[in-house]
């Protein structure tokens, strides 16, 4: 059962510290700002929620793949999604936008990157839907 809430995001990531600062950027963005810190709250929020962008850490999902970014996108099509890691090998950045998120960055960088990240992938049109 979806209970679709306007303007939501979603932040996952296992650092309470680093969710908070990025609940201050994105309240000035979002009517609704949830966050979880683990991969099964992830899915389900995703899944009840259906927000209009989630920002997860790359280490939330354990595992060596990121064959759960299609199972996460295929229970919210619509959502945008961010992925944010500490990795800064640009293979990670590959991987990532490859397997199909809409934007990628470092976690030392989000404070001057994420805002205007979002702005520009929120203005991108929907992806059409299979």
């Amino acid at each position: 059962m979806s209970n679709h809430i306007e303007n939501c995001v979603l932040v996952a990531d296992r650092h309470h510290g680093l969710t908070e600062g990025m609940r201050g950027l994105l309240e000035s963005t979002f009517d609704t700002v949830v966050m979880v810190a683990d991969e099964n709250s992830l899915l389900q929020s995703v899944e009840r929620l259906r927000p209009r962008l989630a920002v997860v850490d790359l280490s939330l999902v354990r595992g060596e793949s990121l064959q759960w970014l299609p199972r996460l996108r295929s229970r919210c099509p619509t959502m945008k999604l961010i992925l944010i890691s500490v990795h800064d090998e640009p293979s990670v950045r590959r991987a990532v936008m490859a397997a199909g998120a809409d934007g990628f960055i470092l976690k030392r960088a989000i404070a001057m990157e994420l805002l205007p990240m979002i702005d520009t992938i929120l203005a991108e049109p929907p992806a059409p839907q299979e």
